[in-house]
């Protein structure tokens, strides 16, 4: 799909869709909280002072409170939305890389390729996504490349099933069969006729796989096999306020916020998409 249809789309369905603008925005906020964190967070999200302003209550001097380490909540927040946003966007990226892959050539192959490949994705979701990550995550050292790796490669399974599928009907295409008549190699057939096909539910696919593994990565962090300290992560500041909720609430609570919302965002811009890029829902409407 070239960008002036997508263009359009998306300023047709930012006109009619009040949860796709607001979902926009969330995303937006979200970006630019991470982006300007250094500017924007008021005091050094690293280091506090236990002794004087452990777990103060937000106020003129903290506004959304201190932690149990005496460090702005709001900072570390800030902060908090990089690790989460680059976790998203890389770990999709290496989903969509693996699945788009792996779907192209299952789906345009068939037979043995597509059975070995299609064979890998049941394995890799028959186990529960969250148990598959925390067993892969434990058996190394915790790390935010290995974080990266691990939720792309547990995410690859549903694309590539989904990129399958719609190679399976394109490659029967009448387009596709003249461009094999005149000489057209697989590879070219692949990247000029295929693939352009199959961006739409991709797109749509890896929007939505960003608030999942915001998610992932938050579980995770939750259960320190994520971004170690000190590191901001918005699931490891949730553990750490968890034991604090009756007596310092604003702990967990406002980086659990921060993770709904991020969520919340991502989803609606993804359904927003879906709505905008299937034409039969669009006819529909």
């Amino acid at each position: 799909m070239s960008l002036a249809p997508f263009r359009e789309l998306m300023i047709r369905r930012w006109r009619r869709d009040l949860l796709f603008k607001f979902g926009v925005v969330l995303v937006l906020v979200i970006i630019v909280a991470a982006a300007l964190a250094p500017w924007l967070a008021p005091h050094d999200p690293f280091r506090g002072d236990l002794a004087n302003d452990s777990l103060m209550p937000p106020g003129r001097r903290f506004w959304l409170g201190a932690d149990a380490q005496g460090r702005d909540v709001l900072s570390r927040v800030l902060y908090g939305a990089r690790i989460s946003l680059l976790v998203g966007v890389v770990s999709q990226t290496v989903a969509v890389l693996l699945g788009v892959t792996l779907g192209l050539m299952a789906g345009y192959y068939r037979k043995g390729t597509d059975l070995l490949i299609m064979r890998l994705a049941d394995i890799t979701l028959a186990f529960p996504s969250l148990l598959l990550l925390i067993a892969v995550a434990a058996a190394v050292k915790p790390s935010l490349p290995v974080i990266f790796v691990v939720i792309g490669a547990v995410g690859w399974a549903g694309m590539a099933r989904l990129v399958r599928a719609q190679v399976l009907v394109l490659a029967r295409s009448d387009y596709v069969s003249a461009a094999r008549a005149l000489g057209g190699t697989d590879r070219w057939i692949l990247l000029k006729h295929l693939l352009p096909n199959v961006q739409a539910p991709v797109i749509i696919t890896a929007t939505l796989g960003i608030a999942g593994a915001i998610m992932a990565e938050a579980a995770l962090s939750f259960v320190g096999l994520g971004a170690q300290p000190p590191t901001p992560s918005w699931g490891s500041m949730v553990s750490e306020g968890r034991d604090l909720i009756r007596v310092a609430p604003w702990v967990s609570v406002v980086p659990g916020l921060a993770v709904g919302m991020a969520v919340l965002g991502f989803n609606l811009v993804g359904d927003g998409l879906r709505e905008a890029l299937d034409p039969t829902l669009e006819r529909g409407r």
